[in-house]
């Protein structure tokens, strides 16, 4: 083409803990990388993160722990089991309190950009804002968002797609005020029905950023959508770390250990964590090597099998393990499944469980609530997957997994694509 390349403007809102905001953030590299101009607004508490990434970036929405109870996301699930109205209300809530601010910010960071991306997060008010512009919106999926039948294989296929629908129209019915204010303000129509629907009668592009054999049946039941809902695969960083050299030392010196990831939002007893983590990797003669996250293990006394560590390259560590137990947030089981060993999910919260019924579905790993475990359970979990089928199964599906790389120029390709259309 004469003169080179065209060089578009691209905006990223993400709101979220880092697993939320990184697909982004990878995008984003990729995308500055081919010569585009991109911008990204993210929680006031991830911009020093983003920033030594070298990418542009400004605050969005409040701090994370005025957006989250951390206890309320920790026991969710229990919450929606006893009243599962209050506790989408209650988990929905700070997403009105905060969608001005988030409006506002939206408005500046989308003006003068050919396409706005958004997260999971105030996606209706960045569906709203694209409106505003006339640009294309591209919304980041990092699990199956939009209702389907495939998110609890145990279950009736059409009562979790129901469960699906019926928490959209909740969500409409919840914020429906809010954003038709939104939408006023932004000199739109009044809507009338759930910004999901919008978004699909606008074709909206939604990536889904996970691995397609990780929802055996998903690109089946979607196909109505055409490339509408394209699977890239995860869209993580994997990037290296101060902890990485002496992590893979320590592990080196000894047999492989098993990994617990306790992912960004703090455990409720740190020290009780590490009691069972200890006692059930002694139970079977392993090393147990935690990766701390958002918690904070400093003054506890750890037995002589056990090391803990800040953040890590969960990339270079994971495949030195013989298993990894973890949280069951996409980005760190993407980097589990990637790894090619066998995965226990110790879920709480938010898309846990379903990224747990699917290893469990897969036959690479298998889950539990959090709160249910125990040192025995631990132990007996592991035994298990400890495995050579185990072993042998993870490390067959990760063969057939994407790789970082192809995810990030699968992703970047389509938000080029989405400047054309």
């Amino acid at each position: 083409m004469p003169g080179g390349p065209i060089s578009m403007k691209f905006a990223f809102a993400s709101y979220g803990t880092r697993g939320d905001i990184e697909p982004s953030v990878c995008i984003a590299h990729e995308l500055q990388r081919r010569g585009h101009q991109v911008r990204l607004a993210v929680p006031p508490d991830l911009v020093d993160f983003v920033e030594a990434t070298d990418l542009a970036t400004v605050p969005y929405g409040p701090r994370l722990q005025e957006f989250m109870r951390e206890d309320l996301v920790r026991d969710l699930w229990t919450e929606i089991i006893h009243n599962p109205l209050g506790a989408l209300r209650e988990l929905w809530e700070p997403i009105a309190t905060h969608w001005n601010t988030a409006s506002t910010t939206l408005e500046e960071l989308a003006r003068g950009a050919d396409v706005l991306s958004t997260g999971l997060n105030f996606e209706q008010a960045a569906a709203n804002v694209a409106e505003h512009y006339n640009i294309p919106l591209v919304a980041l999926h990092h699990f199956p968002m939009r209702p389907n039948a495939q998110l609890a294989p145990s279950l009736p296929g059409p009562l979790v797609r129901a469960t699906g629908v019926a928490s959209d129209w909740l969500m409409w019915r919840t914020t429906r005020d809010v954003e038709n204010a939104q939408r006023h303000a932004l000199n739109l129509p009044t809507a009338n029905h759930r910004s999901t629907h919008r978004m699909a009668e606008r074709r909206t592009l939604e990536i889904q950023a996970y691995d397609v054999n990780c929802f055996p049946g998903l690109a089946t039941e979607w196909a109505r959508f055409g490339d509408r809902r394209p699977f890239t695969g995860a869209l993580t960083m994997e990037l290296d770390t101060d902890e990485d050299a002496g992590v893979a030392a320590w592990i080196e010196a000894g047999q492989p250990p098993i990994c617990f990831a306790t992912g960004s939002i703090a455990v409720a007893s740190p020290a009780d964590t590490i009691r069972l983590f200890a006692a059930a990797c002694e139970e079977l003669g392993q090393r147990a090597l935690i990766c701390a996250g958002g918690t904070d293990f400093s003054g506890i006394t750890l037995p002589s099998h056990v090391k803990v560590v800040g953040a890590v390259n969960y990339s270079t560590v994971f495949p030195k393990c013989r298993a990894v137990v973890h949280h069951g947030g996409a980005g760190t089981t993407a980097a589990s499944l990637r790894a090619g060993i066998p995965t226990l999910i110790l879920w709480s919260t938010a898309d846990q469980p379903y990224w747990g019924n699917q290893v469990k579905r897969l036959g690479v790993g298998t889950a539990r609530r959090a709160c249910k475990t125990t040192a025995r359970s631990l132990a007996a979990d592991l035994g298990k997957l400890l495995s050579p089928d185990y072993a042998s199964r993870a490390g067959e599906f990760a063969s057939r997994m994407t790789t970082s790389t192809q995810s990030a120029t699968h992703a970047a390709d389509l938000f080029e694509g989405e400047v054309h259309r």
